[in-house]
């Protein structure tokens, strides 16, 4: 029962080249960050991921994208990563897109047993229809383009039916787990991470905080062990290590402006009936 391993190495030790893997994380929340560089590390390569996204230029997935490793993506959002549009565009890099939501839906019904469904998301487009450049050639022409898949009608919508994944591994990121593999996932790091726990059939969890089974309330576990397979636990230094994507920060006011507060109990009285206020000029804000 105990699934801890020593270090991140030993969990992905038996990872093979060709291996077809499931990663949690969006944008760079909820990343599985040491468990993916263990796995540059160990040098597999041909691997197939499933993933909301594939990192950023050097961060996250992105870092086995830059060594190569990666042949085939399947995710929802790569349009924050250089080297992916490169490997894309030039033929590199096989690429399925699939809705966010439906591709969140695939996840969890492969680790539920449930090998397809229905959704009205992509009826009358390319994602049903067929069509979409899954790769180009060196010449810029659609070496492989996405097959047509069913639709059927039910009371009177159309539905398009999607497949279940299930991989080879999961590698995924939590905020607690237990020596059982009982995970919790904080705030927006609970994103793809439970629905990649689910997917694979080996799943391994980084976890920043390991604790003893019986610690963990069980209305508050986010995916039961019976999913996880092995857990490692992080450093101090390697829990606390999470970038920032994109730091946004407004520019502070001027030094001893402060805006004033409306006075208290003061209400600015409605528009007469039936008048609608002129917007204001454009490019003048209101005092």
């Amino acid at each position: 029962m105990d699934k801890v391993r020593a270090t991140a190495a030993e969990a992905v030790a038996d990872i093979p080249s060709g291996a077809c893997l499931a990663v949690g994380g969006f944008g760079l929340s909820g990343v599985p960050n040491v468990l993916i560089q263990a796995l540059h590390e160990s040098g597999p390569d041909g691997l197939s991921v499933v993933s909301n996204n594939c990192g950023v230029d050097g961060g996250g997935l992105g870092l086995l994208l830059a060594a190569g490793r990666i042949v085939r993506v399947t995710g929802s959002y790569v349009g924050e990563n250089k080297e992916f549009a490169r490997q894309y565009l030039g033929g590199e890099l096989e690429v399925e897109l699939v809705p966010q939501g439906t591709l969140a839906e695939r996840l969890r019904a492969g680790g539920a047993g449930i090998p397809a469904f229905f959704t009205p998301a992509g009826v009358g487009t390319q994602v049903a229809d067929g069509g979409l450049p899954w790769r180009y050639g060196a010449d810029g022409s659609v070496a492989l383009p996405s097959p047509a898949k069913e639709v059927r009608t039910f009371d009177g919508q159309e539905y398009v039916m999607e497949r279940g994944i299930r991989t080879d591994f999961a590698l995924v990121r939590a905020a607690r787990g237990d020596r059982h593999g009982n995970l919790v996932f904080h705030r927006s790091a609970r994103n793809f991470n439970p629905l990649s726990a689910m997917a694979g059939r080996v799943t391994i969890a980084e976890v920043e905080e390991l604790v003893e089974p019986g610690e963990l309330d069980p209305d508050a576990v986010h995916v039961p062990g019976v999913f996880v397979q092995r857990v490692v636990a992080l450093t101090p230094a390697q829990a606390a290590d999470k970038q920032i994507e994109r730091r946004m920060v407004s520019a502070p006011p001027a030094r001893g402006m402060v805006s004033a507060p409306p006075a208290r109990g003061m209400v600015s009285a409605p528009p007469a009936r039936g008048v609608v206020s002129a917007p204001p000029a454009r490019g003048t804000v209101g005092v």
